[in-house]
């Protein structure tokens, strides 16, 4: 599992106009191929009657899976201008389909090769990109009289509450870095002066919105 990566929100849907013609960027997350290509056809049957459905995704830690496809548009013109955005925002586990209502005006390769790559990254942009981080979740159990000390303590510092449990103890579950994982402890016992008990979890990643690069 990568420590860190970048990858789209959510889904997310763009329009432009360019020269009469309508370019529509449909943008997802997609952690394997099968899910890219699921998306792709769904879009494809939502606007059947489109004159494109360009397509491209980028899948895998290191981005082994890479598809792009131009649908009848002069070759190298659509596909490949779409996933050059998602290596330029350096995206993992991202599948963008690009739908064009041809308008009746020709753009050429030039113009079609800007449309797409425009098209693409403003989906993108409306999708929102997260940097994902693995980390550990830590769970501190501890009485209910330490609660609002312990929690006033972690909402100031630099770690990230992920639940609160109210069961016969409080167990709060935080988000970690590994290498942060030995000090977190050492700062739960003084913070509880020992009466709380600490123990590290299952690794998982926590999200985090970021500006558009």
């Amino acid at each position: 599992m990568l420590p860190h990566y970048l990858t789209v929100k959510g889904p997310g849907e763009c329009e432009i106009l360019i020269q009469k013609s309508r370019f529509i960027s449909h943008v997802t997350r997609a952690e394997t191929e099968e899910a890219a290509q699921n998306f792709i056809m769904t879009i494809r049957k939502q606007h059947w009657n489109a004159t494109h459905n360009c397509s491209a995704y980028l899948i895998g830690e290191h981005d082994q899976i890479q598809k792009a496809n131009d649908d009848g548009e002069p070759g190298g013109t659509a596909g490949v201008p779409i996933l050059e955005v998602l290596k330029k925002k350096k995206l993992k586990d991202t599948v963008v389909v690009v739908t064009r209502y041809f308008g009746g005006i020709k753009l050429g390769a030039g113009g079609l090769i800007r449309a797409y790559g425009k098209a693409a990254s403003e989906g993108v942009a409306a999708a929102g990109i997260v940097e994902r981080k693995l980390m550990k979740i830590m769970h501190t159990t501890l009485e209910y009289t330490l609660l609002g000390k312990i929690e006033n303590a972690l909402r100031s510092s630099i770690f990230e509450i992920k639940e609160i449990h109210y069961l016969e103890k409080v167990e709060i579950e935080t988000f970690v870095e590994e290498s942060q994982t030995q000090s977190f402890i050492e700062w739960m016992v003084e913070l509880t002066n020992g009466q709380g008990q600490t123990k590290a979890g299952q690794e998982l990643y926590l999200e985090k919105n970021i500006s558009q690069p």
